[in-house]
């Protein structure tokens, strides 16, 4: 994996990037006139913002757009199979960069935007590169300095924590640290009522999101920076493993091991749990009193920081061109809108998606006149400037997942950390080599 604490050398160029592309600007949206192009997207709440608002795109650049969406499971493979045949069927693309960023810079797919973005007469002068939070933009950029996508949607973990349960045991602000975190949940956690300290993912698979963010702590990641060797077995993972195994087992509600984001959803809505930490994407049902029983004392707030550092794990959706793309100038009319500051500020207003931009956040007309408290606005924009990828830049994501996920279930029914991380790590190492040998 990439060292995201690190800025890429070709993202250090980024402000002088859009200050050669604003300076004595000759942009124009009607230069593509006449022509048409074709975009595929994820089904997606961001995806239906971006349809509604097409009309207008094309009256504004007289480019004639079809737009296809379709979900996920069916979106990736799609792509996949067309890009790998040179003949991609679309001129823009939607792409998560949490799962297909390898398969994105090893096969080479996507255009280098950077061009792009430097040449003023093709970029509007309020594009504004330098707005998106560094770390999306590292996602966004290979190792080379490539800017293969742009940053769409960000989805950093944040704790969530119920404000009445933690008044009752004289807390009043959340944890910032693992161990404050630890304590807290020991001291909120009262099984006879029926209320637990701590709620969080402890399905297979779905565990390991929540578990890297742990790892984070140790300022760790799962994957060494050339992606080619495990770390779930050093000193560091197994102390996180530990340190999951024991809130999961001391301060969670029985049965979380067959938790995903879901059940703890629904289990912290209940006020059943004090704290959880998952998805920041995950807020708007907290906050209906149709449908959650502790609208208005909700909380949020930036993960805790662990021995070693503090940090949010993230999951970047984002848009691009293809190289194979025929109509690439148009394409980019397309691509440069679509991550643009309005649409983006609409996705956080809308509550559609969490814009990976910075300036939403300091819109006194979507903070203020939106569903959320400013707490909420506060924590997003702290987590958006601490993230780091939730999963490891590899080609075998989902089987990485489910072999060290099975290993994390296992931690939490009551295995030995060290025995299980060892030994998933020894599991998963030959499939992970062989992915690099291609």
């Amino acid at each position: 994996m990439i060292q995201r604490r690190h800025v890429l050398a070709g993202m250090l160029a980024a402000p002088a990037i859009v200050e050669r592309a604003n300076a004595q600007s000759q942009f124009d949206w009607k230069q593509c006139k006449g022509q048409s192009i074709e975009v595929n997207y994820q089904l997606s709440p961001r995806g239906d913002v971006t349809k509604a608002r097409l009309a207008a795109f094309q009256e504004m650049t007289g480019i004639k757009v079809g737009f296809e969406q379709i979900p996920e499971q069916q979106q990736r493979p799609k792509v996949a199979m067309e890009m790998s045949t040179g003949h991609p069927s679309f001129d823009v693309v939607n792409v998560g960069m949490h799962v297909q960023k390898k398969l994105v810079e090893r096969a080479k797919w996507m255009e280098d935007l950077r061009p792009y973005i430097a040449d003023a007469n093709l970029t509007n002068p309020d594009f504004d590169v330098g707005d998106f939070a560094p770390g999306s933009m590292r996602t966004a950029t290979g190792p080379d300095g490539k800017i293969n996508v742009l940053p769409l949607h960000e989805g950093p973990f944040i704790l969530y924590w119920n404000k009445e349960l933690f008044a009752r045991k004289g807390f009043t602000a959340p944890p910032k640290t693992l161990d404050e975190m630890m304590t807290m949940a020991k001291a909120l956690t009262d099984p006879a009522n029926g209320v637990y300290g701590f709620v969080g993912r402890g399905l297979k698979n779905a565990n390991v999101v929540l578990y890297d963010n742990i790892l984070l702590g140790w300022d760790q990641e799962t994957v060494t920076a050339d992606g080619k060797t495990l770390l779930t077995d050093t000193p560091a993972a197994i102390e996180a493993a530990t340190w999951f195994q024991k809130i999961m087992r001391e301060c969670a509600p029985p049965g979380v091991i067959a938790f995903n984001w879901n059940e703890s959803q629904t289990t912290f809505s209940q006020g059943r749990a004090a704290m959880w930490w998952d998805g920041l994407g995950f807020a708007a049902p907290l906050i209906d009193p149709t449908k959650s029983k502790i609208a208005g004392k909700v909380g949020f707030a930036p993960p805790p920081g662990g021995p070693k550092g503090q940090w949010s794990v993230a999951f970047l959706d984002a848009v691009g061109i293809p190289v194979a793309s025929k109509n690439k100038k148009a394409a980019w009319m397309f691509t440069q809108w679509a991550a643009g500051k309005p649409i983006l500020d609409e996705f956080l207003r809308s509550g559609s998606g969490v814009p990976p931009r910075m300036s939403p956040y300091q819109k006194a007309e979507i903070i203020e006149g939106g569903k959320f408290p400013k707490e909420f606005f506060d924590t997003t924009l702290a987590s958006l400037k601490m993230i780091r990828s939730g999963l490891p830049v590899i080609l075998p994501v989902t089987e990485f997942r489910d072999t060290i996920g099975a290993g994390l279930t296992n931690i939490i029914g009551g295995a030995d950390p060290a025995t299980e991380m060892k030994r998933v790590t020894a599991a998963f190492q030959p499939v992970l080599t062989k992915s690099n040998e291609g």
